[in-house]
């Protein structure tokens, strides 16, 4: 059964969304509204969005008029006039940012085209989010964080081979990396990797099986202990399963993680995608500090038009165009901003007093692709399986 169900609220030009079989994200319950921040308007949204539910199932365009006919009602997605939504499923900790890309690219389309878009969001952990999709949750585009979970979309029939070559960058329009997130002094000293495994520290992470970043974050601790023991997988393994042993919770998404390591201060380090580290730090300031392993990885979040999705509800040129102007300069600057590395290199040199762009990053290559290391680790069975049930 297939499904768009959504609940939207308008704030003062921002909108967010959020959606599930039952309109309930993974980390919907947990959101507090006495947060701070960037976040804290967010999840306030989201949270008065499920208390509204049954209200609030019209959404506002950008610069359109409440109550917009969604893609359903419009004859086409295509531009000249009128009014179309799009459905963009994303990965967990996208959602500042794209509330703040909707409304750059609705203003850039309106001029272009002079229709008015309803941008609808839905956040949750990658691999949820791509599952869902499979499942009959009908987004026009994807967002997620890794290429395998699109890749699942398209081995489903719902997108078009190839959908990797189709943008820029393998389709990343911007990267990020793995880093340690402790509180202010970093009592404990942590530093790297083989500090997470001390009997005195507990770490926070979330769970591979539903949670692209979790996947990158198991990637980058074993990459570490591979180069410190010479290649010998299994000592690797012994190392990897002594990290999981500190592990206290093991959420859903990283977003849910960063509410339990920086709302309910639970654990010594969270285990973190850099963005995310440092949109707890601008929202909690004095409180936090990042700490840069030795050794990490290069995360490309990939992007791609859901193919038969998008044919149906008439949007497949507006969610083409959608997804390239994740590449102009504006949108680029705005990735920045919100913690994100630009792909535009000239533009991620005007962050380097932001990022530390000398770190030691391995790539998904070394590990043989996407595809490869998700047979190897991920896969019902496989080391990340063998390992936890240890």
């Amino acid at each position: 059964m297939k499904h768009r169900i959504h609940s939207s609220v308008t704030s003062s030009g921002r909108r967010t969304a959020v959606h599930s079989r039952l309109a309930l994200t993974p980390d919907g319950p947990a959101l507090p509204f006495f947060a701070r921040g960037r976040r804290a308007a967010v999840r306030s949204r989201l949270a008065l969005s499920l208390a509204g539910l049954a209200l609030s199932l019209l959404a506002a365009g950008c610069g359109g008029n409440p109550g917009s006919g969604s893609a359903a009602d419009s004859p086409s997605g295509s531009a000249g006039g009128g009014s179309v939504e799009l459905l963009n499923v994303s990965y967990d900790p996208t959602r500042e940012f794209y509330t703040e890309y909707n409304d750059l690219f609705c203003a850039y389309w309106k001029e272009e085209s002079g229709q008015d878009v309803t941008v609808v969001q839905s956040h949750g952990g990658s691999g949820s989010q791509a599952r869902s999709v499979i499942e009959g949750n009908e987004a026009d585009i994807v967002t997620l964080a890794l290429a395998h979970d699109i890749t699942a979309i398209e081995n489903a029939g719902l997108i078009e081979p190839g959908w990797i070559s189709e943008f820029s960058e393998d389709s990343s329009p911007y990267t990020s990396t793995i880093v340690f997130l402790v509180r202010k002094g970093n009592e404990k000293q942590i530093r790297d990797w083989d500090d997470l495994i001390r009997d005195d520290v507990e770490v926070i992470t979330p769970n591979p099986k539903t949670s692209g970043g979790a996947c990158w974050n198991f990637l980058a601790a074993w990459a570490y202990w591979q180069k410190q023991d010479g290649d010998d997988e299994a000592k690797t393994r012994e190392y990897m399963k002594m990290l999981y042993e500190h592990v206290l919770v093991l959420d859903s998404g990283a977003r849910g993680a960063t509410n339990t390591f920086v709302e309910n201060r639970q654990g010594d380090v969270l285990i973190a995608w850099e963005n995310e580290a440092y949109l707890s730090m601008e929202e909690h300031p004095g409180e936090y500090e990042i700490v840069t392993p030795s050794v990490s990885i290069l995360a490309q979040p990939s992007v791609a038009v859901v193919d038969q999705n998008a044919a149906e509800h008439g949007t497949t040129e507006l969610a083409d165009a959608y997804l390239r102007y994740l590449y102009s300069d504006e949108a680029q600057r705005l990735a920045g901003k919100n913690y994100y590395r630009p792909s535009d290199e000239t533009i991620l040199q005007e962050f380097s007093g932001q990022f530390h762009l000398d770190m030691n990053l391995v790539t998904i290559d070394e590990f043989g692709g996407w595809d490869q290391a998700y047979e190897d680790y991920f896969q019902d069975g496989a080391v990340f399986d063998q390992i936890y049930a240890e």
